[in-house]
């Protein structure tokens, strides 16, 4: 019986892995799940999994959460705050810790379960590109056992030797291959981009995400997050790692070798998959999802990336060859410029060019701690919230020399 921790259970991912868990409730029992403010179904989910804590990070939400609580009958403790959630991820009776909350808010907790030496299945990106070697430390220092739950990643994962112990060379691999289906915008003619509204943005062809990422699975910045992930998840150097377009989202990356052979994992686009994966690793369990049928899927499309409609990819590729904290700015400043487009307080295509910006204007030193880490965040944050005002004017025109660097490297 593997004990749960779930950070971010209200998200897509907690979702689709309480229904993992709940097709197998002799193998796994909830004892904490956490939320930002979407008590609603919050409180359904304790209702059904009975969990010995719910943490909220709003106050108020906590507040009236915990008399939701009491009125249902529940013995469910509710608890509040970023300490409450590290609490969770290092509670000695939890085995696995399901780390989905999303952004950099995602990493005290992450990083404290890696701490405590959990399984950590780690579907929170930020953790690793924010914060890559120290988090990477922590894993090996704790003893500490990491799977990734990304798609791409996960896929990465099983395509690789069962005993691949950190060293691609030794194992025989030439490259990482991974695939991104091209997002809403994939053919969009690039005269229609000025007019993209949040909506069009959030509207993904393949996959069910929350509005966060699939914003940036339209810019592709999502992809390039995923490329400093993996950077780091496999010791990859960014020369070995190519994205290809696949816009079937089918095959879900693929991992190319010295003798020519290419080994994939394909499957339906559902994230229950690498979740149930990663779940009952090293073995394999049922999780709802169906049988890939390739007759009815038909013919797989590939393509190379195209730099000029996703510019945002091209300063993922810049950032992870910068090193230092480079890709900490470039989290930051991304996530603001997110968050503002949502809003509308901000243009889709302004996207990259206040991100360029923000990775121009702050020194991104190496960040040593997670207070390094975590100071660096709020300095490319403010500059990310100033950026467009009368004071702090944008830099034109540089983002398309930044492609045709990473182009011809």
């Amino acid at each position: 019986m593997q004990n749960l921790t779930i950070l971010g259970s209200t998200g897509s991912i907690g979702v689709n892995t309480l229904d993992v868990v709940a097709r197998h409730p002799q193998r796994f029992r909830i004892v904490a799940l956490t939320a930002k403010s979407r008590t609603d179904v919050l409180l359904r989910q304790c209702k059904q999994f009975t969990p010995q804590f719910a943490v909220l990070t709003d106050a108020e939400a906590a507040k009236a959460f915990e008399q939701s609580v009491k009125e249902a009958g529940l013995s469910t403790r509710v608890l509040c705050g970023v300490e409450a959630l590290e609490k969770v991820a290092r509670l000695p009776q939890v085995d696995t810790v399901m780390a989905a909350i999303v952004g950099i808010a995602g990493l005290r907790p992450t990083l404290a379960a890696a701490g405590s030496g959990k399984k950590v299945l780690l579907a929170n990106k930020e953790s690793l590109v924010t914060a890559g070697g120290l988090f990477m430390d922590t894993v090996r220092s704790h003893g500490a056992t990491l799977l990734p739950i990304d798609s791409e990643h996960n896929a990465v994962f099983q395509s690789l030797p069962r005993d691949f112990d950190g060293n691609l060379a030794r194992c025989g691999v030439r490259r990482i291959l991974l695939t991104a289906s091209g997002g809403p915008f994939r053919t969009l003619p690039l005269d229609q981009f000025e007019g993209i509204t949040p909506d069009q943005a959030c509207a993904h062809p393949n996959w069910v995400m929350g509005r966060k990422i699939s914003v940036d699975s339209a810019t592709m910045m999502n992809k390039g997050l995923e490329v400093i992930e993996a950077h780091w998840l496999f010791g990859a150097p960014p020369q070995s790692i190519e994205v290809v377009v696949h816009p079937e989202s089918i095959v879900h990356s693929m991992v190319a070798y010295v003798d020519g052979s290419v080994i994939a994992q394909l499957g339906n686009p559902d994230m229950r998959t690498p979740i149930a994966h990663a779940l009952a690793y090293p073995e394999r369990i049922t999780n709802g999802v169906d049988i890939l049928d390739l007759t009815a899927a038909g013919t797989l499309h590939f393509e190379k990336p195209d730099w000029g409609r996703f510019p945002c990819l091209a300063l993922a590729f810049e950032a992870l060859r910068a090193g230092n904290g480079a890709a900490t700015v470039l989290n930051a400043a991304n996530e603001v410029a997110v968050e503002r487009f949502l809003e509308q307080k901000l243009k889709y295509l302004d996207i990259p060019h206040l991100i360029e910006a923000v990775l121009t204007t702050v020194h991104a030193s190496a960040a040593h701690s997670l207070d390094d880490v975590l100071a660096l965040d709020h300095e490319a944050r403010e500059q990310a919230w100033q950026w467009g005002r009368p004071s702090n004017t944008a830099i034109g025109g540089r983002v398309a020399g930044t492609i045709a660097v990473v182009v011809q490297s």
